[in-house]
């Protein structure tokens, strides 16, 4: 994305835009192990403008991954995947040979040059396509568009009036936090974490799956996976990581009887510099560096925000009140209370994300709508 070729004031307009932060009383409790912090909050009027660094917010504006994605989409639309070697469990090698092992919605394998492969081609390159348009068209309403999708899929009238966005993070285990999980209208679950044998702690009900396309394909290679960990009837919101991954969510969609949402790419652009804008500003102060450093110290062509990021800024434009569970960190903790993993994800700023949380309980009108 170059940004020459866009207007400033609406981009930063909704650079750290809630969906309803205007005209709902939202909650938001922030829940690291057994320190919780709440804080009700309404507006009523017009948000108070936030006092942000401008050089922050240009700099956090520039994505320096563009021109690589751009380039892997032109390829994929010209049906070369041999840059994508990283998928061969789902695409055989070859310049146009796509071997689709999950079933199709009549339960067959898709055969190569079967009318089958030609109409999932044709919907690749034209869900590609629709995507790749979109990224390049802004709009000041990104989030109010998610939710009426999300809403729309899902036949909801209303949004729910609470719902608990349960992270993975391995202080939960230090918790038990599991009925009052599911005491929520509405839960959220992230990347297909497992909840058997840890209910008492993270809770039973799931009511959207929040994916990252990474998660749904290596769900989609699975046997007694099928693309739905929690049922066929649990709703699944997910963003793409890299574009191939649509092939997956063709192959899923077909077989999925609730609604499999595919982010707005506007929205995961939103969500980027949000992060990017936070990690930046603390890197800057944190070691007195120039900001042109913040890209090699945080490997920024891969630098991405954590699925559970993406997953609060959804809840706040889908439910009425949020609270949050399994977000945070402590030196004896795992980094996921389901798998044996300890180490964060260098392509991740959890620290920064964390700021983010924190305005949202203590400085709301930091991160209210801009009067634009």
């Amino acid at each position: 994305m170059s940004i020459m070729k866009r207007t400033m004031r609406p981009l930063f307009s909704v650079l750290l835009l809630i969906a309803v932060a205007a005209t709902l009383a939202v909650r938001i409790s922030l829940r690291y192990s057994s320190i919780e912090l709440k804080n009700d909050y309404s507006f009523t009027g017009k948000a108070q403008k936030p006092v942000l660094n401008e050089t922050l917010l240009k700099y956090a504006a520039i994505d320096i991954g563009e021109p690589q994605l751009r380039k892997g989409v032109e390829e994929l639309l010209e049906g070369n995947f041999r840059g994508h070697n990283r998928h061969r469990s789902f695409l055989s090698s070859g310049k146009y040979r796509i071997d689709i092992r999950p079933r199709t919605a009549r339960g067959i394998p898709v055969q190569l040059r079967s009318p089958e492969f030609y109409r999932v081609w044709q919907s690749f390159r034209r869900h590609l396509q629709d995507w790749l348009r979109i990224r390049r068209v802004y709009k000041d309403d990104v989030m109010e568009d998610l939710v009426k999708t999300v809403n729309g899929k899902m036949g909801l009238e209303k949004r729910y009036e609470s719902c608990a966005v349960v992270g993975n993070s391995g202080i939960l285990l230090e918790s038990v936090y599991g009925e009052l999980i599911d005491s929520h209208e509405a839960v959220i679950r992230l990347n297909n974490a497992k909840t058997g044998g840890f209910e008492h702690r993270v809770g039973s009900k799931t009511t959207i799956s929040f994916v990252n396309s990474n998660i749904l394909h290596l769900c989609a290679r699975r046997e007694g996976c099928f693309c739905h960990p929690y049922g066929v009837n649990v709703a699944l919101v997910m963003y793409i990581c890299q574009p191939v991954h649509f092939l997956d969510y063709m192959v899923c969609n077909s077989s999925h009887k609730a609604p499999l949402v595919v982010t707005d790419p506007r929205f995961d652009m939103l969500c980027a510099k949000i992060v990017k804008y936070y990690s930046s500003k603390r890197f800057v102060e944190e070691t007195g560096k120039p900001l042109q450093e913040w890209a090699p110290a945080h490997d920024g062509a891969n630098f991405h925000y954590s699925s559970g990021f993406q997953a609060v800024m959804l809840a706040l434009g889908v439910c009425e009140k949020v609270s949050i569970f399994g977000f945070g960190k402590s030196a004896s903790a795992k980094h996921h209370y389901h798998t044996n993993q300890r180490a964060e994800l260098k392509l991740h700023d959890y620290d920064s994300e964390y700021d983010f949380y924190r305005d949202l309980v203590e400085r709301p009108q930091v991160t209210g709508r801009q009067g634009y």
